[in-house]
């Protein structure tokens, strides 16, 4: 019957770095049997000559002393669990060193005395959290694993894209349709193979980011949302671990490292997020292809000096990037002692609803739009010459590269200026990319005394996928 193994983690590099390993056995000896044979070189580390289990290695079946119950005569049932415990405490493990193969790899750090075998050292037992797999993450990924940092673990749960190659240097077209998640470990495993990359295929939440970060020494943060931000920050504070954080847009970055226990967090910098909608998205707002390249690894610099205790970290500093002008800057960051979540009093004992913190879920309540059009009803009422009016809010750059004809542009933050250009007396149709500028429009409008306005579902992005495959997507 079907039997769980779980490998410790001094053990793994023997079992080819799997976490579990399912055997089929009637026995708890029958098990280890198996095991051993799949893999060969955890034989001489849980048996002895005889082929008896050693005295410094424990076997417990579903959290109960296998040598409290009948030793490796003990019966399995369908679902059971073993649980190999060897003998670390007082003593070194077996990860403790380097073998050949990696002191080979790792050379150019090993002959720094900043780093040498000790820092090396550091860095294989150092276990790190990346939450995000996109265009910060793929340059952190790749430069922490080179490094050699012994678990990377990984929070994702988008899909490769093609409009993600043009900054996400760990896909290629062949990723195009896969989970990041699994893309990346895979890139990342064929970089390193002596480290373990674990999956995290879930959105990181209120509900299981605490249990999540105390796994981990320091976080990676390489989110493009406020809601994750303010998530990734409070629960950093609350596990008492450190956060590196970055953000990127068109040329412009940021780099620090909020850690509670010595400086500030995040709400010190930024005690409320902007108004949504307020600040554009990469999606919608573009970013320099290089940017988070320069930026992660920036972020990943940050994170093995923090791993190695070396060097300054920008723990109470804020670093600013801009492209364009080539200028880095440093700014003093300061604690805020009336801070909800690291403050002398805090008020923020718990992770909260950071949707609702940010205003998410109060725009959703508010009157975006009663209906939306499909591409295809457009294209009838277009086909048909009917008298309606098509507002196109994205901006100029973006006209550049695709347009309806029939449609009358006015950028989303010029709306409010042009209403006059806008008619009352006619149905009213917005897009935008996407439908989610042209759906907050939608809603503003109403406001102003539109009756007859409606968005478009999908947005230009629905019209070149359904209607004009001609058009170029972006």
């Amino acid at each position: 019957m079907p039997v769980t193994i779980a490998i410790p983690t001094a053990l793994r590099q023997f079992a080819d770095k799997q976490i579990t390993v399912s055997v089929e056995a009637a026995t708890v000896g029958e098990a280890v049997k198996e095991l051993t044979s799949k893999h060969q070189s955890l034989g001489k580390h849980l048996l002895d000559e005889n082929g008896k289990m050693r005295n410094f290695v424990n076997l417990y079946l579903n959290d109960e002393d296998v040598r409290s119950l009948k030793g490796p005569e003990t019966a399995l049932k369908d679902g059971d669990e073993l649980l190999i415990v060897p003998a670390i405490a007082g003593g070194a493990t077996l990860t403790e060193d380097l073998s050949k193969e990696e002191v080979a790899r790792y050379s150019r750090h090993l002959i720094m005395p900043e780093v040498g075998k000790a820092g090396q050292l550091k860095l294989k037992k150092a276990k790190v959290l990346m939450i995000g797999a996109g265009g910060l993450g793929a340059p952190m990924g790749l430069y922490l694993a080179a490094a050699g940092v012994g678990r990377i673990g990984i929070v994702d749960f988008d899909v490769v894209d093609d409009s993600n190659l043009q900054r996400q240097i760990l896909f290629g077209k062949s990723s195009v349709g896969r989970k990041k998640i699994e893309a990346a470990k895979e890139r990342l495993e064929d970089l390193n193979p002596y480290i373990e990359i674990v999956s995290h295929e879930t959105q990181l939440t209120s509900e299981n980011a605490l249990d999540l970060f105390k796994q981990y020494d320091l976080v990676v943060d390489g989110t493009d949302n406020f809601p994750t931000r303010y998530l990734v920050n409070d629960a950093c504070v609350l596990t008492g671990i450190p956060n590196v954080y970055a953000s990127i847009f068109r040329f412009e970055g940021q780099v620090s490292v909020f850690y509670a226990k010595e400086g500030p967090c995040y709400r010190c910098l930024y005690p409320d997020p902007p108004p949504p909608g307020l600040v554009p998205s990469c999606a919608e707002g573009g970013v320099l292809g290089v940017l988070p390249g320069t930026v992660g690894a920036l972020q990943a610099t940050e994170a093995i000096k923090l791993i190695l205790q070396t060097g300054d970290p920008l723990i109470g500093t804020l670093l600013t990037f801009d492209a364009l002008g080539m200028n880095f800057r440093k700014l003093k960051l300061r604690r805020d002692p009336d801070c909800p979540v690291c403050g002398n009093n805090p008020t923020i004992t718990e992770l909260i609803d950071y949707e609702q913190f940010c205003g998410i879920k109060k725009q959703e309540a508010a009157p975006v739009s009663d209906k939306e059009m499909t591409v295809q009803e457009l294209k009838q009422q277009l086909d048909a010459k009917e008298d309606f009016f098509l507002l196109d809010v994205r901006e100029p750059h973006e006209i550049d590269i695709c347009k309806i004809e029939a449609s009358i542009v006015i950028p989303m933050g010029e709306v409010e200026n042009r209403l006059n250009e806008i008619p009352k007396d006619k149905q009213v149709v917005v897009h935008c990319r996407s439908g989610g500028r042209s759906g907050k429009i939608t809603g503003y409008l109403k406001t102003q005394g539109y009756t007859n306005v409606i968005n478009l579902e999908g947005g230009i992005l629905a019209w070149a996928e359904k209607i004009d495959t001609s058009m170029p997507s972006y």
